[in-house]
């Protein structure tokens, strides 16, 4: 059966992938899927510098806006809405760009994870999350380390979520994460994928991070936070836990100052993007693009080439 086909856009926050992947989009005249765990969420905006409807320019964006602040979304749940999305954007004759945040959900998805069928518990959830809050998150590793050493051995400490989730599925049905891959079984993506990563220096990019931050600020972050909060949004769900949500959630509360909110912002972000290039790692099928070399017409019309190189496209 033929492979369905995919464009990936990936790199680490404030790297400009929302630029390219809409200029993109408008070239081949197709329809962008979000692959950012945040972007889901009604009313995270700023925080999450989701694009806005004067960025999207008029292209269509999937696996935004479609959740409410009190809701769970997992790994699982994006492969449900993103699969036949994909199938869809296909039949219809275009190829679909994911334009991705969360490595985790696009490597699972590209490479074909299987998850099993185990339920989410959401009170153990936040028994564990509360553990890792008081004694640290080495302490709820070393209980998945206890039950499930092989599971442990696959996961870093950095990869939380995943951590609590074996812990989670061996609570709830002693069963272990699927481990069943298709890249790894079978040395080929379950898509037709042309993949884009977009680097920049260090120096560079935690500029833009700091930059990114600043503006955030000025355009209304605490506004957004604090209607957040008054319209009962609680620290430990999973929508608060998006970078810089619960940063300003502890200045509104009056746990920490502002300039200290912002300062943790700014480190949180450039710790984020340091995990992200640590699963960029996992990922040799990327075609990687150093965008300081390039300006953005450059940067497109490359980018544009070896998309229709890679699927035998003459032009669009």
């Amino acid at each position: 059966m033929e492979k369905s086909k995919l464009i990936v856009i990936l790199g680490p926050t404030a790297v400009g992938k929302t630029k390219l992947s809409i200029d993109l989009a408008q070239k081949l005249s197709t329809e962008i899927i979000s692959g950012d765990s945040m972007l889901v969420y009604k009313g995270f905006d700023i925080g999450t510098a989701k694009p806005t409807i004067e960025e999207m320019n008029g292209v269509k964006h999937h696996i935004i806006d479609i959740l409410e602040p009190w809701e769970n979304f997992n790994v699982s749940d994006f492969h449900d809405k993103v699969k036949p999305l994909i199938k869809q954007i296909n039949d219809e004759g275009n190829i679909p760009i994911l334009a991705g945040g969360t490595g985790l959900y696009v490597k699972s998805l590209l490479e074909g994870y299987i998850f099993n069928e185990t339920s989410g518990d959401v009170e153990y959830r936040h028994h564990l999350e509360q553990l890792a809050d008081e004694h640290g998150r080495e302490y709820v590793y070393k209980m998945l380390q206890e039950v499930d050493p092989q599971t442990a051995q696959r996961l870093h400490i950095n990869n939380f979520n995943r951590i609590i989730r074996a812990l989670e599925v061996y609570h709830l049905g002693k069963e272990q994460i699927s481990q069943k891959n298709h890249y790894e079984l079978t040395g080929k993506l379950v898509y037709d994928a042309y993949i884009v990563g977009l680097k920049r220096s260090r120096q560079n990019l935690y500029d833009r991070i700091n930059q990114r931050v600043d503006i955030m600020m000025d355009n209304g972050f605490i506004d957004e936070v604090k209607s957040l909060l008054q319209n009962g949004a609680e620290i430990d769900w999973q929508s608060m836990k998006g970078i810089g949500y619960r940063e300003i959630a502890n200045y509104l509360n009056g746990n920490i100052d502002l300039n200290t909110a912002v300062y943790e912002m700014k480190k949180a972000t450039r710790h984020f993007a340091k995990r992200q290039f640590t699963w960029y790692k996992k990922m040799p099928y990327i075609s990687w693009y150093d965008v300081e070399q390039l300006d953005e017409d450059d940067l497109l019309s490359k980018v544009l080439k070896d998309c229709l190189i890679h699927f035998n496209m003459e032009t669009v």
